[in-house]
């Protein structure tokens, strides 16, 4: 039990994490903005709270009494809907980091001229893969066409290097952070196993003492 009550707080933990995070890479900036769309918040956001949901489920689920198992029983149920939801949005975020130059080149066509002349300031770069890709003219970095031609043509300063090299590490702390909530799903669901296992043990017993007048079996 004591091992069971440890996973389940990582269990909470996970879903207040999921949750805060978010909620808190909403906040403008445009870089994090851009890696992170809304479409990740949104599934990080239902995945938090279907944590937190399973781990409400498991509390009512513990203090029934020994012979009342079908609360753990439906307990592991969530908890396999819950890996589900980690596989598939842990792999729908693994998948974007294939191909993350030509996948944050189509991210970076639909910023705004204005977000991208921000992101151009900040990165201290003009254009995408080349000075004539996806450039803004203007800003405090690219400011002229002469300006964009010359530094680039001079350092490469393309907007791709930096871009990705953001992403890949946000990207991979973020589904590496997801699929390390496996480890406390498939834990819990064992653990869950082992006292539901245990509580019927336990009933098994009590049954055999009541049947010997009260006399202790063992």
């Amino acid at each position: 039990m004591g091992v069971w009550a440890l996973l389940d707080v990582c269990l909470l933990a996970a879903g207040v994490v999921t949750i805060a995070m978010s909620v808190v890479w909403r906040s403008p900036n445009i870089l994090l903005n851009m890696v992170i769309s809304d479409a990740y918040l949104n599934s990080g956001l239902v995945l938090g709270i279907a944590l937190v949901v399973t781990f409400l489920i498991s509390i009512v689920a513990i203090v029934q009494r020994n012979r009342v198992t079908i609360g753990l029983v439906f307990l592991n149920w969530t908890l396999i809907l819950d890996a589900l939801g980690i596989v598939i949005i842990g792999t729908f975020i693994w998948f974007m980091t294939l191909r993350e130059r030509d996948n944050f080149h189509q991210v970076f066509s639909k910023q705004t001229p204005a977000q991208r002349i921000a992101i151009q300031d900040k990165l201290k770069c003009c254009g995408y893969f080349n000075s004539s890709d996806l450039v803004e003219i203007g800003g405090n970095f690219c400011v002229d066409a002469n300006f964009v031609n010359n530094v680039n043509n001079a350092t490469q300063n393309f907007c791709v290097t930096p871009i990705t090299a953001f992403a890949d590490i946000t990207l991979m702390d973020v589904f590496t952070t997801i699929y390390a909530f496996m480890a406390v799903i498939t834990s819990l669901f064992l653990a869950s196993l082992c006292v539901i296992n245990k509580r019927l043990e336990d009933e098994r017993f009590k049954k055999i003492d009541e049947k010997r007048g009260g006399r202790a079996f063992v």
